[in-house]
């Protein structure tokens, strides 16, 4: 009888020695595990999705030439092509989108930020060059930026000059464009003012009822900085991937829908030609850093029009379309796409008359 008197006493010393475990200690173990955890999914995750695009991208077009006709096949191949163009650089925002979310304080943005929203938006679009990705992975970034506190405006600055005139998109361009150094310039300048104007135009016309504001997150006083940076990555690349698969989809339609022929009955009036790039620009859905190739590849057009497809296609295609529907809502991505759609067009043609 004095054993079993004896043994709840210890039971209980050992649940009052647990319950005050060091925790710090328990705070550091939690999180290497929750690190380690995440590494090791975003490794293999990335591989398998490497491999699985490598595979379709190459057996793709051969499995839809058997199954189906030739229209298939080119449809396939454009489709993937877009797609694993931009799985990457998705991975990258949401991986950024999860960071600031996760471990940025408020305070942080509210320091750099002018509390004007009319002086921000210049600052936001400038702070552009820091994230070299495309625009798939600017919708996320963006999105994280205003659950943090900063304006829309700046935010929606942010959004458009990231993927336009980050480093790499510029020595990309630099590259495609030997002979022409001053198309570097211009597809800068263009692209900047391309942002800051529509920042401004968001501050001065804006309505809150057109945009659906990412919600704050909610953090659990108790839960741990990694846990809420895994849940966060999670949500935004797979609800972020759903609209940039429907975006490719759209892409490789168009592509096999319109004929070449209808095509070239632009390029002698450079009028129209500007007009066609700059629609190309939107279903075509080039990433930022190969746009600049493609361009470079439209010799029979003027140097304008090549400007205004890279200038418009970082900021409208149809993939960035479908991925603004689907974190800021569609009215919004219906404005705000028309309007950026004009401001990046007039931009090209008044740098371009300029510079080039």
């Amino acid at each position: 009888m004095a054993y079993n008197q004896h043994t709840p006493g210890q039971a209980g010393t050992r649940r009052v020695e647990n319950q005050h475990y060091p925790a710090p200690r328990r705070g550091l173990a939690d999180g290497a595990r929750l690190a380690a955890r995440t590494v090791f999914y975003l490794v293999v995750g990335g591989l398998a999705l490497l491999a699985i695009g490598t595979v379709v991208s190459v057996l793709g077009p051969m499995v839809a030439l058997d199954l189906a006709t030739p229209a298939m096949s080119a449809w396939w191949t454009v489709f993937t092509a877009v797609t694993v163009q931009g799985v990457p650089f998705l991975l990258l925002g949401t991986l950024v989108s999860a960071a600031i979310g996760a471990f940025v304080p408020e305070r942080v943005f509210s320091r750099l930020l002018p509390s004007n929203p009319a002086l921000a938006v210049p600052v936001a679009g400038a702070a552009g060059v820091v994230l070299p990705g495309c625009e798939c992975a600017s919708v996320p970034v963006a999105g994280s930026l205003m659950r943090r506190g900063v304006t829309p405006a700046a935010a929606l600055a942010f959004l458009l000059s990231a993927p336009a005139i980050n480093p790499v998109v510029m020595v990309a361009t630099s590259i495609a464009f030997p002979a022409n150094p001053m198309m570097v310039l211009a597809r800068l300048l263009a692209s900047l003012a391309t942002a800051v104007v529509m920042g401004w135009l968001w501050v001065r016309f804006g309505r809150e009822e057109w945009i659906r504001l990412p919600k704050p997150a909610r953090r659990k006083p108790t839960g741990s900085r990694w846990d809420g940076f895994r849940t966060g990555l999670q949500h935004d690349f797979l609800h972020a991937g759903g609209f940039l698969v429907l975006g490719a989809a759209a892409a490789a339609t168009f592509n096999i829908a319109v004929p070449r022929s209808i095509l070239d009955l632009f390029t002698g009036s450079p009028w129209l030609s500007v007009l066609l790039l700059a629609v190309l620009a939107v279903v075509l859905c080039v990433c930022s850093e190969a746009d600049a190739f493609v361009a470079a590849s439209l010799t029979g057009f003027s140097p304008t029009a090549r400007l205004a497809f890279m200038v418009v296609g970082p900021m409208v295609d149809l993939k960035l379309i479908a991925l603004q529907a689907g974190t800021f809502g569609k009215s919004f991505a219906v404005r705000f796409s028309s309007v950026t759609w004009v401001v990046a067009l007039v931009s090209s043609v008044l740098v371009g008359w300029w510079l080039l």
